[in-house]
């Protein structure tokens, strides 16, 4: 898509917002494959609008809950403003088909990585806030964003399942899980990693990961899963749920 008029207009609609600048929505969408130079690309958007999103999201999860303590309203920014849900938003409102890239770029599926559908809305965050400042991105950027705050603020886990688990275990055993790399398969460049975690003389079912980090959280949920600490609700999110009345006996010894 390289007709600018073009561009705006569609960038306009998805958004639901009519620049008086309209350039910066047309950078906003330049990735540098196809930029004049990296100056003339989306990257300086990248890097104010990451700013402004976490500004936002902060607000937003202050004010809407109260008796969060700081870690865990840090827990819960962590997840609004993660690469995860930056390319989901992006994906959601249709923005991420917009972005000019250069050939190749997009998997066979027309699909962005989601770092670079990530980095599209973060762009065009910068661009709103440049263009009217924060008043107007808050209205506009909020009720993406709350969705996912509520879910982190609620679950219980904010995606760190291996923090779940050691709390758990260390509460309800008085021993600390280990995990176990069983695999690594793969060029360092694309490895896969294979863990489990035991606690005392208790293993459970294995995860797959592209780093150690992944593995272990996947299989810190695999552990969770079968001690009856996690409820799998609608879209694939997972909900913290309180221990049987009976843990299964584990030997800590």
């Amino acid at each position: 898509m390289d007709n600018h008029h073009e561009l705006i207009e569609q960038a306009q609609r998805v958004l639901g917002y009519t620049f008086d600048d309209p350039d910066l929505i047309v950078r906003a969408l330049t990735h540098a494959s196809v930029a004049h130079g990296r100056l003339e690309s989306n990257e300086r958007l990248e890097f104010l609008g990451d700013a402004v999103l976490g500004m936002v999201a902060c607000e937003a999860i202050f004010e809407s809950y109260p008796d969060l303590r700081e870690g865990e309203m840090t827990k819960s920014k962590s997840v609004a403003v993660s690469r995860k849900t930056c390319a989901k938003i992006a994906r959601q409102i249709g923005l991420e088909e917009l972005i000019r890239l250069g050939k190749g770029i997009r998997d066979q599926h027309g699909t962005l990585p989601h770092s670079l559908a990530a980095a599209t809305l973060e762009s065009a965050i910068a661009a709103i806030y440049l263009d009217a400042g924060l008043a107007a991105v808050k209205r506009w950027l909020t009720p993406l964003i709350e969705p996912y705050i509520t879910n982190a603020a609620e679950s219980g886990h904010q995606q760190n399942f291996k923090s779940v688990l050691q709390q758990h275990v260390q509460r309800e055993y008085q021993c600390t899980p280990s995990y176990r790399v069983l695999a690594q398969q793969g060029p360092d460049h694309a490895k896969t990693f294979t863990i489990a975690v035991q606690i005392g003389e208790q293993g459970y079912e294995p995860a797959d990961g592209a780093s150690k980090k992944q593995a272990e959280q996947r299989a810190a949920l695999n552990a969770l899963d079968a001690l009856d600490l996690v409820e799998h609700v609608g879209d694939g999110d997972i909900r913290i749920v309180r221990p049987r009345s009976e843990p299964t006996s584990i030997d800590a010894s």
